[in-house]
């Protein structure tokens, strides 16, 4: 395989058309290797603000003419892969609330990735409160914002306070906001076609576990990133790992207590992986314009995931990867933890990490209730995290000169705010081992690479590297892993069942 440091040098950088006769054929270890073999398509072209928002060509003097717009499917009801908590998870209360929502598609030929990130503060409110509702209720942060971190670590961010013009699936991942409408045009409250959103929507987005598209502008809060001034996008996603095995039913990646406000900020990876733009029409592809160029691309390893409650966690840390060579199968990794605060009137807080690997189908799960996870975090550029359940053990190294980019996370004490650091050019090593009856490693199932990692410190104080491993009390530990069919149960008595669930 290709090593991806030398894909980066290539001219897919040029801002320059490439050619899509002459689209070079990479192979990565994907899920493409084994779901679909045929070849990878990838171009940058520059463009301009006076090309229509449905551009879907790129040519030179003697290439083909050839349709590249991705291909649009409505979101179908009790589709595959579907995990739990992929709904919108706001019951209406005044109770402080965020949901927050992260896509992120990465183009091994360029070595760039684009995340996308979505939030929503006190929907209650759908507007900044008045000084009646801030005596009544308490301060409160109010709104809706748009961030991507895209190619070389550039950044936009768009940001209202009001959220009249959001909407969220009660039982899907699909969710959408119009900052601002066409002239004279009602924005939408639901998944539409493609063509009736950008006949409706000037600024905004809607996103689904199978299609994406929108346009945002920078608001010009931004003084300490690099930004591009404008951002537009669209592209379909076809999922190939939810969060579990790929003939099970998929997992709750907090435990079954996710479907209440307890242990909160609650955490979903919706998508361990998948690919976009994924097409049997070998032409079709997604595409994004980040300032003045373009990229197209298909068969992009893509990940989705999402988190929901009273406010982020005090301090965190995060990778996640789904591009590696020296493996002969596809890979998604996502390792996390945070400090967290438990329910109730005190000021105490707990460690809470895991580690999941998704490779040839199988899901290796490495939580509090069926092992210890170990850390080892710098304030920045340092990510050692270990894990050890019943029949495996894994290893995990992180590391970056790459400064990293400052995005904003909802917290209560300023809103959306900038609260973590990230990077899309992270060097990863994992190595899965199985475990022998006394506890040492045995047979090595995977050891890969990538120089594509994203990673993340978030929270703080930072003072220092923070060493820790999670303690959860035995009864919790049994409690949370118990075999607890909640979507079950609440199906018995389906008008009890919890938003988002």
């Amino acid at each position: 395989m290709e090593n991806l440091s030398s894909i980066a040098n290539k001219t897919c950088f040029s801002s320059s058309t490439i050619p899509l006769r002459t689209a070079a054929k990479i192979p990565f270890s994907s899920a493409e290797l084994r779901f679909r073999k045929n070849s990878r398509v990838f171009s940058v072209k520059s463009t301009s603000k006076a090309e229509s928002v449905d551009s879907s060509s790129v040519n030179e003097p003697g290439d083909e003419v050839v349709n590249v717009k991705p291909i649009y499917e409505p979101t179908p009801r009790n589709r595959p892969l579907r995990t739990p908590h992929s709904g919108y998870h706001f019951d209406g209360t005044a109770r402080k609330f965020f949901e927050g929502w992260y896509f992120k598609v990465s183009i091994p030929e360029c070595r760039q990735s684009f995340c996308f990130m979505y939030s929503v503060e006190n929907p209650v409110f759908p507007k900044k409160l008045s000084r009646i509702e801030e005596a009544q209720y308490g301060p409160r942060f109010t709104g809706v914002g748009a961030q991507i971190l895209g190619a070389d670590d550039k950044y936009i961010c768009q940001y209202t306070q009001e959220s009249t013009s959001f909407w969220g699936d009660r039982d899907e991942l699909m969710l959408g906001n119009t900052f601002v409408a066409q002239n004279n045009m009602r924005p939408p409250k639901k998944e539409i076609p493609p063509q009736e959103f950008n006949r409706r929507v000037s600024e905004g987005f809607q996103v689904t576990p199978l299609w994406h598209q929108g346009y945002i502008c920078d608001d010009g809060r931004t003084n300490y990133a690099e930004i591009v001034k404008t951002a537009r996008w669209a592209y379909s996603t076809r999922p190939v790992y939810g969060w579990g095995n790929i003939d099970s039913k998929q997992k709750s990646t907090a435990g079954w207590l996710a479907a209440f406000p307890v242990f909160e900020p609650h955490w979903q990876i919706c998508m361990g992986g998948g690919l976009s733009t994924e097409s049997t029409n070998c032409w079709a592809k997604g595409w994004i314009e980040w300032d003045e160029k373009r990229y197209e691309f298909k068969n992009a390893p893509s990940y989705s995931e999402k988190n929901w409650g009273g406010a982020f966690p005090r301090k965190w840390f995060w990778v996640q990867c789904n591009v590696f060579k020296g493996a002969d199968g596809e890979i998604a990794l996502t390792a996390a933890g945070g400090l967290r605060q438990l329910p109730g009137l005190s000021e105490t807080f707990e460690n809470a990490a895991l580690i999941g690997v998704h490779y040839r189908g199988v899901f290796y799960e490495f939580v509090p209730w069926n092992g210890v996870v170990s850390w080892e975090i710098a304030a920045w550029g340092y990510w050692c995290i270990s894990a050890e359940n019943e029949t495996h053990t894994v290893e995990l190294e992180a590391t970056t000169k790459d400064p990293g980019t400052t995005l904003r996370a909802p917290t209560l004490e300023a809103g959306l705010a900038p609260a973590c650091k990230d990077t899309c050019f992270a060097d990863l090593r994992l190595r899965i081992f199985e475990r022998r009856y006394d506890g040492t490693q045995g047979k090595v199932i995977l050891d890969v690479t990538s120089n594509m990692a994203a990673v993340e410190v978030g929270g703080g104080p930072w003072f220092s590297t923070w060493k820790g491993k999670t303690a959860m009390p035995e009864i919790i530990t049994r409690v949370v892993g118990l075999p607890v069919d909640v979507e079950g149960i609440f199906g018995l008595a389906s008008f009890l069942k919890p938003p988002g669930l």
